[in-house]
């Protein structure tokens, strides 16, 4: 995993690999089933990822490991977690297990209120190299495996490790904060969790506000019955005319019209799983997706 730190280090804003987490998604439910991703309706606890001064290294660093197992359902895999010198923050060796070798930069010795930050992307990736889960290209796997770890719940201490101030600029992860911020508003709505009191990084927070606030917007986003006149109105000459590309959505794939023997119909990501769903033309109905079987009033 990779870490961003150091006084003056450049951290990266904004949404820049939104199609590819709203991707990461989509491939959890498809390869979880709806079931299996409401498994993981607990998150981990603040009190599970404590490890302070006053721990014994070794037995703290698996204990929080441990933790990092059970979140993640993976009972039968054993993390044995090493400290050494190293420009990452941590990296885990893949294999048929139970035992999996996790390394951790030296720096978590003595900085140890990320650790388990570092140890839920680690182990993450063993979930999902079970799973047999994984993206082509070595960013978009990265970005694959910080998404599933703060959509199945043990993530959000990625964006808690976020700090950028006049002394400290931090980041774990491939995600910017805000992108952190989205995915797990995007579990918050699902499990309807309220996560804003786990920080300890004000930063992280003010992130997950700004995330947050992209996820409701893809609440309100045509054809769902709650979008806004603007967009209602953009909606309507599109499907009169066809849209143009200033009319798409800026942040990622939006609905297109289609022709169909029986009358044309509209296709749109679902707001839940990003599974596209593609409806008839002809007013107000709800339809519920065949993915993550979320019900969903449309005005089509």
């Amino acid at each position: 995993m990779t870490q961003n730190g150091g006084p003056g280090g450049p951290i990266e804003h904004g949404f820049p690999h939104l199609t590819t987490v709203r991707a990461s998604i989509t491939a959890l439910f498809r390869c979880l089933s709806a079931e299996g991703i409401r498994a993981y309706a607990a998150s981990v606890t603040p009190a599970d990822a404590a490890f302070d001064a006053a721990d014994d290294l070794h037995l703290g660093a698996q204990r929080v490991a441990s933790a990092m197992v059970r979140a993640l359902r993976l009972p039968d895999a054993r993390m044995m977690v090493a400290f050494r010198p190293m420009e990452q923050a941590a990296t885990v060796e893949l294999a048929a297990g139970p035992e999996y070798f996790v390394e951790v930069s030296d720096r978590f010795r003595t900085h140890r209120r990320d650790l388990a930050a570092a140890l839920s992307h680690e182990v993450t990736h063993v979930l999902l190299h079970r799973l047999g889960l994984r993206f082509p290209g070595t960013e978009e796997n990265e970005i694959l495996t910080d998404t599933a770890a703060v959509y199945l719940g043990a993530g959000w201490l990625l964006l808690d490790a976020y700090r950028e101030d006049a002394l400290t600029h931090q980041k774990f992860g491939y995600l910017t904060p805000e992108e952190f911020g989205y995915v797990l508003a995007r579990r918050a709505a699902l499990f309807g969790e309220d996560p804003s009191t786990w920080f300890t990084s004000p930063q992280a927070y003010e992130a997950y506000v700004r995330g947050r606030a992209q996820a409701e917007r893809d609440l309100r986003r045509p054809p769902l019955a709650a979008a806004g006149p603007l967009a209602r109105r953009r909606y309507a000459k599109a499907r009169r005319t066809g849209p143009t590309p200033a009319e798409g959505p800026a942040d990622g794939p939006g609905y297109r019209f289609e022709p169909d023997g029986a009358g044309p119909r509209v296709s749109f990501p679902c707001p839940v799983c990003g599974q596209r769903l593609r409806l008839p033309v002809r007013g107000r109905l709800r339809a519920r997706c065949g993915l993550c079987r979320t019900v969903l009033d449309c005005e089509t």
